[in-house]
């Protein structure tokens, strides 16, 4: 299969790079900070004839000797136009500044490529600028919750960050940051995601018709790159809410050359409660402590050695830490008791971008991540004249993933109807399924024991080959179309796929487009999960000769029209099948010691629904309006009997609007309003009362009966989300005032919903017990104040 990919590849260069016309190359780039803009246009204004920059802001386009009329343009910045003739290999480099005028907006989104212009679909970018406006929970501006009011996109329950895509579960999106994988992104058990949308410079989503560039998962792809830093002046951001404070510091280390950008992010309620935490321990004649906090950190250099050659370090670390430590000081022989719960990420990346000719762009990427969960007890007894004299048992347990990789990618521009990227990867992965490691001690007796049990490391290997053209074949009809081939090597067994991907659009009068997209993918890696609240003790795990790879195919089918150059309107119907997905099995958990492989079982699945977007992007007035209508379902032969049951996320309808006004240079308001239908439970159908007698003993029961999994609906969910921002200019910096609230008008949303009993009164003044369904909510209007300065 390698063969036949190579072939394509040389096929494609040897047709294109030696024809007669000239070729002009550059890199477009933001005039004020020097950051590279991506999917910037480059158009030739004679002939018609254009294309979009690379992720690291690089265009490249072919044309016959002839006057030109370049134009770059970029949504939200002023155009760029030079006129020349063309005799030669040419190099351009464009520095567009960012527009402050309204009309100057519109008439550079008119010359951007549109929304039914472009072959991909599925795909929304949502601007970064526009994401930190939305009013967030308890402040904190979170990207993952911004794609939640996105169409076919679900958040798991009330206040979590997790992602579910047309159906899917959350390990079924592959998450990149700078081209790394994230495994876990949420902090604070799912309420909050890891990424600081302060070094964030884009965020892409692609539901379906996925490029045959991405694979390794069923769902979706979530693109988001940082910055690279300003390479011109040094910039920076703070600001303190109710929950964290952050900042953000960026800058030339050599003047165009080499910059920098460095951020980070951390909770201090622990550090505020301490002295009441430490109060309450003493006043039970005790001495102790408990918190809980996160943290984020993200770092980025880049250095221009060349034109043609550019060096990148990027790494991203995060940790979650719950601890709780007790000590009875009452007496000679003290106990105590430590308990510490820890997880995060950590992901870093280096990256080498090579220009081979003004046609080929090359990029070499060493990646590595990490995820892991480690948790620790301990308890015993210490002598009070002698501390170091103390009995001990602890108990630690450890799990997680490691991942390195290496990733040569290409991108090929022969002609302007051309844009053909082709390239491989491997990946060496490490799965921690999970291990205890047992420790007791007894100084006085000499004893000292200690024991590992649990499940061993598990390493295997996962490569990947892929070529793509998105090429246009008229000027109404335009594909991307191309292949992916993948294999898996682990212990005593080998998998591989290939995977056609297809996507095209055909082009009506009007801006009105027609999008097809048709695509396989396979996923070599799971994720045990419960069916609730996102934990950090979900597992990772590989697919070994036991447990299958989880496959799927998706088609979609949807029209696309820009509407007076500032309004984006798509509607797509789409279909997806899923084979092999994972769950655990009736009676299973996490913490035992068999094999994980006997602890799951394997089924189907599929999702289909409709999705409508009206999106605007630029303007005093910006936000989109998103509907779907969707139905998921999942099949267990050891689950439900075997039969068909809905998927915990099914959600029939899914409403959201956002909206964000700029009321004045120094005023804007924002506000989300968002309606979905409630999750499915499982509920006893019957509950019984049944009573025994041998012999030797009488006893009495209750029992329910559970006709099929989740087969009741909680009530419906809708909140509405509102902020205003407050923003100063100072000689040197400026300073935004934010005050808001999370479901402003105080609706008590369902979180989960639990059995009970409960004795009523009747008319003749016996009581009864009755049966009851109890609702559980978890926040009510929660409002939020926010500091920050920018210079």
């Amino acid at each position: 299969m390698s063969r036949y990919l190579l072939a394509i590849a040389i096929l494609y260069f040897s047709l294109y790079a030696n024809g007669q016309s000239f070729t002009i190359s550059g890199y477009i780039e933001d005039a004020d900070s020097g950051e590279k803009l991506i999917a910037a246009n480059a158009f030739n204004l004679k002939s018609l004839d254009g294309t979009i920059t690379n992720t690291y802001g690089f265009y490249s386009l072919t044309l016959p000797a002839d006057s030109v009329y370049l134009s770059a343009s970029y949504i939200g910045y002023q155009s760029s136009i030079i006129n020349f003739k063309l005799r030669r290999d040419t190099i351009i480099n464009f520095k567009l500044s960012a527009s402050v005028e309204m009309e100057v907006v519109e008439i550079s989104a008119e010359r951007s490529k549109q929304i039914e212009e472009q072959s991909q679909m599925s795909t929304i970018e949502v601007p970064i600028a526009q994401i930190k406006k939305i009013p967030a929970l308890l402040g904190e501006v979170d990207v993952l919750k911004a794609l939640q009011l996105l169409p076919g996109v679900q958040s798991g329950g009330e206040g979590q960050s997790g992602l579910y895509v047309r159906g899917g579960s959350p390990d079924q999106n592959l998450i990149l940051l700078d081209g790394v994988p994230v495994y876990n992104a949420s902090h604070l058990f799912g309420f909050f995601s890891v990424f600081n949308a302060d070094a964030i410079k884009n965020v892409k989503l692609i539901k379906g018709g996925y490029p045959a560039r991405y694979g390794g998962r069923l769902s979706s792809v979530l693109e988001i790159n940082m910055k690279e830093g300003n390479n011109k002046e040094f910039h920076g951001a703070a600001s303190i809410g109710l929950l964290s404070s952050k900042f953000m510091f960026e800058g030339p280390i050599v003047s165009e050359k080499t910059s920098f950008i460095v951020s980070g992010r951390r909770t201090y309620l622990d550090v505020l409660a301490r002295p009441f935490i430490k109060d309450g321990f003493e006043s039970d004649g005790q001495e102790g402590s408990t918190g809980y906090y996160f943290y984020d950190l993200n770092a980025k250099i880049n250095h221009k050695f060349n034109q043609k050659d550019r060096l990148y370090l990027s790494t991203y670390l995060g940790r979650d830490r719950f601890y709780f430590d007790s000590k009875d000081n009452s007496g000679t022989f003290r106990d105590y008791v430590k308990t510490d719960f820890g997880w995060g990420n950590f992901t870093s990346a280096l990256r080498w971008n090579h220009l081979i000719n003004q046609k080929l762009f090359s990029n070499l990427t060493l990646t590595y991540s990490r995820y892991k969960l480690d948790t620790g007890t301990a308890f015993g007894t210490e002598i009070e004249d002698n501390p170091n004299l103390k009995e001990e048992i602890s108990i630690d347990y450890l799990s997680g993933i490691n991942d390195l990789a290496l990733n040569l990618d290409f991108d090929f521009l022969p002609t302007p109807n051309h844009f053909v990227k082709f390239g491989a990867s491997i990946i060496y992965h490490t799965f921690k399924p999970g291990s205890f490691d047992l420790k007791e001690s007894i100084p006085q007796e000499n004893y000292e024991f200690e024991r590992t049990v649990g499940q061993k490391d598990v390493t295997a290997s996962e490569f990947a080959l892929y070529v793509e053209d998105d090429f246009e074949i008229t000027d109404r009809l335009k594909v991307n179309t191309g292949i992916h081939f993948s294999g898996f090597n682990v212990t005593d067994a080998f998998y591989h796929s290939t995977q056609p991907r297809l996507s095209g659009r055909y082009l009506f009068d009007g801006n009105l487009s027609l999008k097809a997209s048709f695509a396989t993918m396979r996923q070599y890696v799971h994720l045990l999960a419960y069916e609730g609240i996102g934990l950090p003790t979900d597992l990772w795990l590989p697919t070994t000769n036991k447990v299958k790879p989880q496959d799927s195919w998706q088609a979609a089918l949807g029209i696309a029209k820009t509407y007076k150059s500032a309004y984006e309107l798509s509607a797509e119907i789409y279909y997806r099948e899923m084979k092999n997905v994972i769950a655990y099995k009736d009676g299973s958990g996490l913490f035992e010691l068999s094999d994980w492989q006997d602890r799951v079982t394997q089924g189907e699945g599929d999702s289909y629904g409709l999705e409508l977007f009206a999106q605007k992007k630029q303007g005093r007035v910006t936000g989109w309006i998103g509907y779907t209508l969707s139905w998921s379902n999942r099949r267990f032969d050891d689950l439900n009997f075997g039969k068909e049951f809905p998927f915990r996320y099914d959600r029939r309808h899914d409403f959201s609007t956002v909206v964000n006004f700029e009321w004045t240079k120094s005023i804007s308001i924002s506000g989300a309003w968002i309606y979905g239908t409630g999750n499915a439970v499982t509920l006893a159908n019957s509950n019984y009362a049944g009573s025994f007698s041998n012999p030797q003993n009488d006893w009495s029961t209750n029992g329910s009966f559970y006709e099929n999994r989740n087969n009741f609906r909680m009530r419906s969910y809708h909140r509405l989300d509102f902020g205003i921002n407050f923003k100063k200019q100072k000689p040197n910096y400026s300073r935004t005032w934010s005050l808001g609230a999370y479901n402003s008008y105080n609706r008590k949303n369902p979180f989960f919903i639990y059995e009970d009993f409960q004795t009523i009164e009747q008319p003749d003044g016996s009581f009864k017990r009755e049966f009851v369904l109890k609702q559980s909510s978890l926040f009510p209007i929660i409002p939020y104040v926010t500091y920050s300065i920018e210079f």
